[in-house]
């Protein structure tokens, strides 16, 4: 019994690798990368590694996704608001004045 939810663990981990590297969109699949960190830390606690599931639980789907999104957010609102390093045009008109 044991083995075979360790097997369907480990298929359903593979299932959701696939589907994170076949998923689109970037926040989509950060978020599929969530569910990914939930089915690896399942993983580990039917293999009875609670610490190391907890940590994946925290890390996996939790923090990682959330670092991901934000990052995603702050480089489109960089890239949307047209920011460019213009403080040297900026010193050369003063300059000129």
């Amino acid at each position: 019994m044991a083995d075979a939810l360790i097997c369907l663990a480990l298929a359903l981990a593979a299932l959701m690798a696939t589907a994170v590297v076949l998923t689109r969109g970037t926040v989509r699949q950060a978020i599929v990368l969530s569910g990914y960190g939930l089915v690896l830390g399942l993983l580990f606690l039917i293999l009875q590694a609670p610490d190391v599931a907890m940590s994946q639980i925290g890390v996996g789907t939790v923090l990682l996704p959330l670092i991901v999104v934000l990052a995603l957010h702050a480089t489109r609102r960089h890239r949307d608001t047209g920011h460019r390093d213009t403080g040297h045009r900026g010193a050369e008109k003063e300059t000129r004045r």
